[in-house]
């Protein structure tokens, strides 16, 4: 049972509203994913609720970050999905696996983003990702040599992002864990049910 009450919709204060609405950035980089057949992350919605003006403002951080980074959706999922693993964040990961497959990462890749930067068969860059993951969480920051490959590709937008990505998730982590979120029970069916978005028609 989780410890913060999950307010149903029907109980949400009017502030909820404009909470949600600042989740949509301005300008837009990234389509938004598809919600059929998807967990919703109602459990989320339903925690913020008890606290409208914070969820204003971590919606408009996180909506930047899904929708609106300078990282590529594939990028942004490999942080997200290491820093599941990193803080056995179980509903971080079920609710991330879908946006994980419609970024085109595969099965093999999230099991190489679960083992983590040693696995076999990760280019440069991404790997490098994961490092980067382990290290902020680890020590609080990227080493020299993890930031050298990084910043050979990346910009100083998306170097930021990425830092802030991992910091955005691994607060997600400490809110599911803390609070005792449970992964929506439909997961499964929802997966056998997968469809990528451009295969949906």
């Amino acid at each position: 049972m989780a410890r913060i009450p999950l307010l149903p919709p029907k109980e949400w204060p009017p502030e909820m509203r404009d909470a949600l609405a600042a989740m949509i950035p301005a300008v837009p980089r990234h389509p938004r994913p598809p919600t059929e057949d998807r967990p919703l992350a109602g459990g989320v919605l339903q925690t913020f609720a008890n606290h409208t003006e914070l969820a204003k403002a971590f919606f408009t951080f996180n909506g930047h970050l899904l929708w609106a980074t300078t990282l590529t959706p594939r990028q942004r999922e490999i942080l997200v999905l290491r820093v599941a693993v990193k803080r056995r964040a179980a509903f971080l990961w079920a609710q991330h696996i879908f946006e994980a497959k419609d970024s085109g990462l595969s099965d093999e890749e999230m099991s190489r983003i679960a083992f983590g930067p040693d696995a076999p068969y990760f280019e440069p860059l991404e790997g490098a990702m994961v490092r980067a993951v382990d290290e902020l969480i680890d020590d609080g920051a990227i080493t020299e040599g993890t930031w050298a490959v990084l910043a050979a590709e990346l910009d100083e937008k998306q170097l930021l992002d990425l830092i802030f990505t991992v910091g955005c998730y691994e607060t997600t982590s400490w809110l599911f864990r803390s609070t005792e979120l449970e992964p929506d029970p439909d997961v499964p069916e929802y997966l056998k049910r997968y469809k990528r978005p451009d295969d949906a028609s």
